[in-house]
């Protein structure tokens, strides 16, 4: 993402990213499938970048980084872990090809909560808004040349690929505007538990008498 209109003079701007990860042996095995298309087809992205599912990515000021920080756990807390299918090629004409996932629904429930609870901290400025990635896919190879795509795509819309994981957390990443190296800044375990408690359920009911509960235990 580009910085365009204005910023607060004298704070730093960092891009950040928010993904889901697949386990470390699927990990390895997608790693494997960039390798070979950056080798085949000269994609330096292919061979740098880690396997994951974007869910948003924004540019925001640090001093805005516990806000949202906080936020994200208590979305996260009251989310249940999700099943990821993964199923052969897909693309974006003429750019990018990446993994198809087949779960999208929850994936896009997680996505819409966060855009719902998180918009407005996560919004630099009126030229600068998070995106929030309502059609989740797992990158392969973007920013292609036309040659690299119209070549990588006639192999790859025949191949086949099978996939599973299940997402237990979401990692936020964040970089220098300057920089092309992440680092991870929070991981936001899915617990699946009520984030909302109702007033009542903090103190202990009424007796049947009136009386509350403390008073009749003597």
């Amino acid at each position: 993402m580009k910085l365009t209109g204005t910023s607060l003079p004298g704070y730093a701007v960092y891009e950040y990213l928010l993904v889901l990860h697949p386990h470390e042996e699927l990990w390895n095995k997608i790693m494997k499938i960039k390798h070979e298309f950056a080798d085949r087809y000269k994609s330096d992205h292919a061979r740098w970048s880690k396997p994951h599912i974007t869910l948003v990515n924004f540019l925001q000021h640090e001093m805005m980084q516990a806000r949202i920080v906080n936020r994200l756990k208590t979305i996260a807390m009251g989310f249940p872990p999700i099943k990821i299918e993964l199923k052969d090629y897909g693309s974006f004409p003429s750019h990018t090809i990446y993994i198809n996932i087949t779960s999208k629904l929850p994936v896009q429930s997680l996505v819409k909560q966060i855009r719902k609870e998180t918009q407005r901290l996560m919004k630099l400025n009126d030229d600068n808004k998070p995106h929030f990635m309502l059609e989740p896919h797992l990158t392969i190879a973007r920013k292609l040349q036309p040659w690299q795509y119209e070549q990588g795509w006639l192999e790859f819309s025949h191949r086949q690929f099978t996939g599973r994981f299940i997402a237990s957390d979401m990692l936020l990443l964040r970089r220098p505007l300057d920089d092309k190296k992440y680092e991870i800044i929070q991981r936001f375990e899915f617990e699946n538990m009520p984030v909302h408690t109702k007033q009542g359920e903090l103190f202990s009911p009424l007796s049947p008498k009136g009386g509350n509960s403390m008073q009749d235990e003597k």
